[in-house]
C-alpha cells in the first residue's frame, strides 16, 4: 500500500538537523580546548572555560539525539559505518570523555591543574580530528559486499581523511576564537581578535585543499559539480562571503558578527557536503531509502522525536538566554 508521507525524507532532515546543531554548538567549546595551549595565561584559560561551562554538556545532547535517530531510522548506516570506523569512532568518544573529565576536574585541582588543562586540550583536539576524519571517510565511501562492510579496519585513514580531520580542528578553533570575541572582554577578547584572522586564513587554505581534492576522491562529486554550471556553485560563494564578513567584522572590532559569520561558514560548508553526496547515506552504493528502517518503525519513532526535539530546543534556548552577555573573571554579568 502506498504510504501518505515519505518518512525517509523527514528522518533524513531530522538527522541532518541534529548533526548540524551538534557541529555548531559543540564546535565552539571544542575550539576552546584546541586554543587552550595558546592562551595568554592561566587566568585567560579560566575565563575561556567559564565562557562555555554553563552550556557545554547540553551541547552534546545533539550528538546523542542524532546518533539515536540514525540507529533507529537508518540501521544500515550502523552496520556499515561501525565496522569501517571502529578506531575513528573510538577516538572520537575517548576524546569527548577525556575532555569532559578534564573539564570537571580542572575546576577542583590545585597542584595538578596544568595536567588537566593539557588533558582538556588533547581530548578536544583528538575528538575534533576524529570527527573530521569520519566526515572524510564518508566522502571517500566504503567497500561493501551486499549490506556488509568488506574493507579493513584502517581503510578510513588516508591522506584525504587526515586533511579533513586537520581542517575541522582549524575550523573549530576559528569557531572558538569568534565565540571568545562575543563572550569575553579585556585581555582574552583582544587575544581572540588577534588570532582570528590567522585562523581564518588557515581554515580557508584547508577548505580550498579539501574542495579541490574531493572531486578526485569521488567521480560522482566531480560530475555533479563540474559537468555543468548549476546553483551548487552559489554554496562556495556564500562560504567565501561569510569568511569576508568574519574578516571585516574583526577589523571593525565587532562583538557578535564574527561568530555569526563563522557559523555561516560551517552551515554552507555542510550544505555543500550534503548536496555533493545526496541521496547517498552509505556511499557509493546505498541511498537513504536503501538504508531506511520500515515505515512503521519510522512512524513510531517519529512521534517520540516530535516531543523530544521541542524540549531539547526549549531548554537549550533557555540556557543560552540565562547565560547571555559577557563572562567576567567572577562569572556571567
Amino acid at each position: 500500500m502506498e504510504q501518505p508521507f515519505d518518512l525517509t525524507i523527514i528522518w533524513a532532515g531530522i538527522i541532518g538537523f541534529g548533526i548540524m546543531m551538534y557541529v555548531l554548538m559543540d564546535g565552539f567549546d571544542l575550539g576552546q580546548g584546541i586554543l587552550f595551549p595558546f592562551a595568554p595565561n592561566e587566568k585567560a584559560r579560566d575565563k575561556m572555560m567559564n565562557s562555555v561551562a554553563p552550556v557545554w554538556d547540553g551541547n552534546e545532547t545533539w550528538l546523542v539525539l542524532g546518533g539515536a535517530g540514525l540507529l533507529a531510522a537508518f540501521p544500515l548506516v550502523y552496520s556499515v559505518f561501525l565496522p569501517a570506523l571502529y578506531i575513528g569512532v573510538f577516538l572520537l568518544l575517548a576524546g569527548l570523555i577525556f575532555r569532559g573529565v578534564a573539564f570537571e576536574f580542572r575546576f577542583k585541582a590545585k597542584t595538578s591543574k596544568h595536567l588537566w588543562s593539557w588533558s582538556f586540550s588533547v581530548g578536544s583536539i583528538v575528538a575534533s580530528f576524529a570527527q573530521g576524519a569520519v566526515v572524510g571517510a564518508y566522502i571517500q565511501g566504503f567497500e561493501t559486499e551486499g549490506f556488509v562492510y568488506s574493507g579493513g579496519p584502517l581503510d578510513w585513514l588516508s591522506v584525504f581523511t587526515i586533511l579533513t580531520g586537520l581542517g575541522l580542528v582549524v575550523g573549530y578553533a576559528l569557531l572558538g576564537s569568534t565565540w571568545l570575541i562575543m563572550k569575553t572582554d579585556g585581555e582574552v577578547q583582544e587575544w581572540a581578535y588577534k588570532i582570528t584572522p590567522k585562523l581564518l586564513v588557515a581554515f580557508l587554505v584547508m577548505f580550498a585543499i579539501v574542495c579541490v581534492y574531493t572531486p578526485y576522491i569521488d567521480d560522482s562529486v566531480m560530475s555533479r559539480w563540474f559537468d555543468e554550471i548549476s546553483l551548487l556553485w552559489i554554496i562556495p560563494v556564500l562560504v567565501i562571503y561569510c569568511a569576508y564578513v568574519v574578516y571585516r567584522s574583526v577589523k571593525k572590532q565587532s562583538d557578535g558578527m564574527p561568530f555569526v559569520a563563522t557559523m555561516g561558514i560551517f552551515l554552507f560548508s555542510y550544505i555543500g557536503l550534503l548536496a555533493s553526496k545526496w541521496p547517498y547515506i552509505v556511499p557509493p552504493k546505498f541511498t537513504i531509502w536503501d538504508a531506511a528502517s520500515s515505515y512503521n518503525s519510522q512512524l513510531f519513532l517519529l512521534i517520540g522525536f516530535l516531543f523530544v526535539i521541542p524540549i531539547v530546543l526549549g531548554y537549550t534556548s533557555w540556557s543560552y538566554w540565562v547565560f547571555r552577555g559577557k563572562v567576567k573573571d567572577t562569572g556571567y554579568h
